[in-house]
């Protein structure tokens, strides 16, 4: 990994180092794709959602520390994903050789994967929010977000084909500070409705309507969009 902070690249861009390595994104997150897109990783990766029960996990460590529990859960994505590759398991197996017919460079048996797991919470004054599980779930948490100070963390870990996806070769969380705007309950009420914050973690997202809610932030977009690229980008090239 490069040392802590330094932010040199190692003079390397990611996306001219991966011809020779199968890239997974253990996502189905549009979002987290179309980060890599902009990475110039378009066409050198797939995206499948990992095996993992996440709820299992949420529930085993949500008394961790917010910004450690979105390292955990990215760590476990990736994790379940690479192990389903080893083991060969039929679906998952069957779904990336159909993913990966034009890459062009084999299939993932014959060449060295990395499988990149994310996790993206919403952390207001040390309460984990995840994902709303109803329209009213979101109303509480744009609520108790307004006028306020929140942080976003995103958890991170990248898993090899190379040591048998038994430990992360990547593993980290960025974190970034965001201020919500006041909003009325016709603020809040009109965007639920919307349905986008439904899929989010904290009920919003920056990146779309949600944006204009949020007044400042300190700290990496990107990471509160849900996979910090810039870090990303450094970690990767340390490794390729």
């Amino acid at each position: 990994m490069a040392a802590a902070g330094d932010d040199t690249l190692n003079g390397l861009l990611v996306s001219k180092n991966l011809a020779t390595i199968n890239l997974i994104l253990a996502s189905q997150s549009p979002r987290r794709a179309e980060i890599l897109d902009m990475m110039g990783l378009r066409g050198q990766y797939i995206a499948i959602p990992s095996p993992l029960d996440e709820s299992e996990l949420q529930q085993k460590f949500e008394s961790e520390e917010p910004n450690e529990y979105a390292r955990i859960l990215a760590n476990g994505k990736a994790r379940v994903l690479g192990e389903a590759l080893l083991n060969k398991d039929d679906t998952i197996v069957n779904t990336v050789a159909e993913l990966q017919k034009n890459r062009g460079i084999g299939t993932y048996l014959h060449t060295k994967t990395l499988v990149i797991g994310s996790d993206t919470i919403v952390d207001c004054n040390g309460q984990i929010l995840e994902k709303p599980t109803s329209k009213n779930d979101a109303v509480q948490m744009l609520t108790k977000l307004s006028g306020r100070w929140h942080k976003v963390h995103t958890g991170v870990s990248v898993y090899s084909s190379l040591n048998s996806y038994k430990d992360p070769v990547i593993s980290f969380t960025e974190t970034t500070d965001v201020l919500f705007g006041s909003l009325s309950k016709k603020d809040i009420d009109a965007y639920v409705a919307t349905g986008e914050p439904m899929d989010k973690a904290g009920s919003y997202g920056i990146q779309g309507i949600g944006g204009q809610f949020v007044k400042e932030i300190k700290g990496d977009f990107f990471t509160v969009m849900g996979l910090p690229m810039h870090r990303l980008s450094k970690e990767l090239s340390s490794i390729l």
